[in-house]
């Protein structure tokens, strides 16, 4: 068991067994051993069990992480400048937010939207979680009851869309493929069962995972992680998306500083109680699971499906060009308890150590001809 980490409750430790039991039959199903990208869906999506389908409570400071949007409403002040410019280039655009986690971002957006005069004609949210869903749906209906009834729940991405789609945190969520170059080839990393719990085991790597890691510039021995959920995800919006952008918001880096050799041992990361830890198999479907995204692959993975790159920088440059400065002077005009807990926020947002750095903003997208606001200065695309 990991140490250091609070004793999950007993109802929460009934739930993890019945979702560990779960996930061992799977592997008994599946002859012995699981890629972890499976695990990991388990651990993270199973209806009812899964950690983001269950009821615990999971963003803000009594959770297990906390997400820009949860520090302060400027974060989505911001981004609302951005999202009116790329719905400003669009006929009857409409605004997608793909997993909004407690509906935070969704309802400052909102509200920055109608003081702009940019509300879009559709405003819909993708959220498969039932739970999370019911969390979104009180957020915006107690933050903005009259813009409430603007927005919809999807369960699906659209088969067609042409406006703003942002992600806020979602890349890194997605199942990634555990992996490790060794002298004998590429190897994937994945679970096998191990008395009352779960191990690492290895086998080699095959079809496109083999071919991802083949194309990597990584020297064995390493261990690390390939997202190809990652890439195909933003690959089906090559297809989906008419004309508009992407903006997706995450940590990670550009692939030559996230394989670098002093980087070996990956970036598989677990949240419980605001506390990080690195062992994915204690007590499963109570911690968060995520791991850095490669922009590189990200960026290629648009640009191959037919999307531009639009920008790509630091989520200190990209939140400075969207006017958070003139923003967070406004609410210190305004004075009180909220200006001096804006001023804690926005220096966690931005401060190199802290979330300036760290998480990234990348977009992507058609038809979109003048330069974006949030990469006017910064843009790092010759980096990718």
């Amino acid at each position: 068991m990991s140490p250091n980490l609070p004793t999950p409750s007993a109802d929460a430790q009934v739930a993890s067994r019945a979702l560990a039991a779960r996930i061992a039959a799977r592997i008994e199903a599946a002859g012995g051993w699981l890629p972890f990208a499976e695990f990991m869906d388990m651990a993270l999506h199973l209806p009812g069990l899964g950690y983001y389908a269950g009821g615990s409570l999971k963003f803000g400071a009594a959770g297990d992480f906390v997400t820009a949007p949860e520090l302060t409403p400027l974060f989505g002040q911001a981004l609302a400048r951005q999202v009116a410019q790329v719905l400003a280039a669009v006929p009857e655009p409409s605004y997608l937010e793909v997993g909004a986690g407690s509906g935070r971002l969704a309802a400052d957006v909102l509200l920055a939207l109608e003081t702009l005069g940019a509300l879009p004609a559709r405003y819909a949210i993708l959220e498969l979680s039932g739970e999370l869903r019911a969390r979104q749906q009180a957020t915006i209906a107690a933050a903005a009851p009259h813009l409430a009834e603007r927005v919809e729940w999807l369960d699906a991405l659209p088969e067609r869309c042409a406006g703003c789609v942002v992600a806020n945190e979602l890349l890194d969520a997605l199942p990634t493929h555990a992996v490790a170059w060794r002298d004998e080839g590429p190897m994937e990393r994945g679970v096998v069962l191990a008395g009352d719990g779960f191990a690492w085991a290895e086998r080699p790597a095959q079809g496109a995972l083999a071919e991802a890691m083949t194309a990597l510039p990584v020297e064995p021995p390493y261990v690390g992680e390939v997202g190809l959920a990652a890439r195909a995800w933003v690959a089906e919006w090559g297809r989906r998306l008419e004309r508009g952008a992407l903006l997706l918001i995450d940590y990670g880096l550009p692939r030559h500083e996230l394989y670098h050799p002093l980087r070996d041992g990956g970036t598989l990361r677990c949240h419980y109680r605001q506390r990080a830890h690195d062992d994915p198999f204690w007590w499963p479907g109570l911690s968060d699971i995520t791991s850095h995204i490669d922009f590189t692959a990200v960026a290629e993975a648009g640009y191959d499906a037919g999307l531009d790159v639009l920008g790509y920088t630091n989520q200190a440059n990209f939140l400075m060009n969207c006017g958070i400065g003139e923003l967070f002077a406004a609410r210190q005009r305004e004075g009180g308890e909220q200006a001096l807990r804006a001023g804690g926020a926005v220096q966690m947002l931005l401060a190199p150590g802290e979330m300036g750095e760290l998480f990234k903003a990348i977009a992507l997208g058609k038809g979109i001809g003048a330069p974006l606001l949030g990469f006017a200065r910064g843009d790092r695309r010759h980096a990718l």
